[in-house]
C-alpha cells in the first residue's frame, strides 16, 4: 500500500484494515502525536476472528497492544508524544457469554475470557496498569496517569463494591526530550487570577453515540491531548479510529489526521463525521 498523507484541503485520513498489518505499511518518523483508545479485553464483541480483546490469555493481549504500539512509536516523531486511554476491568465469574440490555445494546458478547491465571472470581484486573508497565519496560517514557472522571459513568447494579466511574489517559513520549504546549491547555486560576497547570484529574462527561450502541470517545477528552501533543498542520494518529473522534477534533483544530479502523460499520461512521473535512478513504492492500 501506497501511503498518501493527508493534506490542509483534505485533513481526515482513513485506514481501512489490521492495525497489526497497516502500521507496518507507514514511514518512520511521521506523526506529531498519537491518541487512541484500544478495545478493552474481555469487554466487548466486534465479530472478528482473531479480533483484538478477545484473547483467552490475557498476557497475550498485553503482549499483542504492546507490539502494536511499539510500530506507533516507529511511526511517531522523535519529539512526538502518546496519549493511551484504556480502562480496567474484572474477572467474568466463569460466565462464558453476556447478553445484552435496554441501557447498553453493545454490551452482548458470545464469549467471555477465562479468569486469568492468579486471579481468582470477582477481582478486579489491573489491565490498564500492566499495559502501561509493559509499554514502559518496551523503552517507552511514562510521563503521567491521567484521571479521566466520568459524571454521568454507566450505572453498576453491584452491592459489594464501588460503581467505576473512572478510566486512565497515560501520556507517553519516546524520548526524553518532547514537544508538549503546556500553556495551550492551562486552566484558570481557583482565585480567578491567571493560569495553572492542568491537572491529572479530568471530569469530562462520556458521549453517547446512537449508531454504535455505546459511548464514543469523548470528544473533550481528545481535544487538551490534541492542543498540548502539537502544532496546527501537524499529523495525528489513531491506530483504532473507531468512529472518528480524533479525527474530527483534529480537523477542528486545524491539525491533520489518519485513522487505522478494521470495522467496516465504524469505517462508515467516520467517513460521515469527517466528510466535512473531504476525507480521503484509503483501502487495504489483501
Amino acid at each position: 500500500m501506497n501511503y498518501v498523507a493527508p493534506t490542509t484541503e483534505r485533513p481526515v485520513s482513513i485506514i481501512h484494515g489490521d492495525v497489526r498489518d497497516v502500521l507496518k505499511t507507514l514511514p518512520d518518523s511521521t506523526f506529531q502525536c498519537a491518541i487512541t483508545s484500544p478495545p478493552y479485553w474481555g469487554v466487548r464483541d466486534y465479530g472478528f476472528e482473531g479480533q483484538i480483546g478477545a484473547e483467552p490469555d490475557l498476557d497475550d493481549y498485553i503482549a499483542g497492544l504492546v507490539d502494536v504500539f511499539s510500530e506507533v512509536r516507529r511511526v511517531l516523531k522523535e519529539d512526538g508524544t502518546f496519549w493511551l486511554n484504556i480502562g480496567n476491568t474484572y474477572t467474568s465469574g466463569g460466565r462464558k457469554w453476556r447478553q445484552e440490555d435496554s441501557k447498553n445494546k453493545g454490551r452482548a458478547m458470545t464469549y467471555r475470557p477465562p479468569t486469568p491465571k492468579g486471579l481468582k472470581k470477582k477481582d478486579l484486573i489491573g489491565v490498564a496498569w500492566m499495559l502501561a508497565m509493559a509499554c514502559q519496560r518496551e523503552g517507552w517514557y511514562l510521563r503521567n496517569d491521567i484521571i479521566w472522571h466520568k459524571p454521568n459513568g454507566q450505572p453498576e447494579s453491584v452491592r459489594d463494591r464501588l460503581t467505576m466511574t473512572h478510566e486512565y489517559l497515560f501520556l507517553m513520549t519516546k524520548a526524553e526530550r518532547y514537544s508538549f504546549n503546556q500553556q495551550a491547555i492551562q486552566e484558570p486560576a481557583v482565585n480567578g487570577n491567571g493560569r495553572k497547570n492542568k491537572r491529572t484529574v479530568w471530569e469530562i462527561n462520556t458521549e453517547p453515540f446512537p449508531d454504535a450502541h455505546f459511548a464514543v470517545f469523548p470528544q473533550a477528552l481528545v481535544r487538551p491531548c490534541i492542543l498540548a501533543g502539537s502544532r496546527e498542520h501537524d499529523l495525528v494518529l489513531d491506530p483504532f479510529f473507531g468512529t472518528g473522534t480524533v479525527g474530527v477534533v483534529a480537523q477542528e483544530l486545524g491539525r491533520r489526521c489518519v485513522g487505522v479502523e478494521m470495522k467496516d460499520e465504524f469505517v462508515r461512521m467516520a467517513e460521515a463525521r469527517t466528510s466535512s473535512g473531504q476525507r480521503a478513504l484509503i483501502p487495504a492492500e489483501p
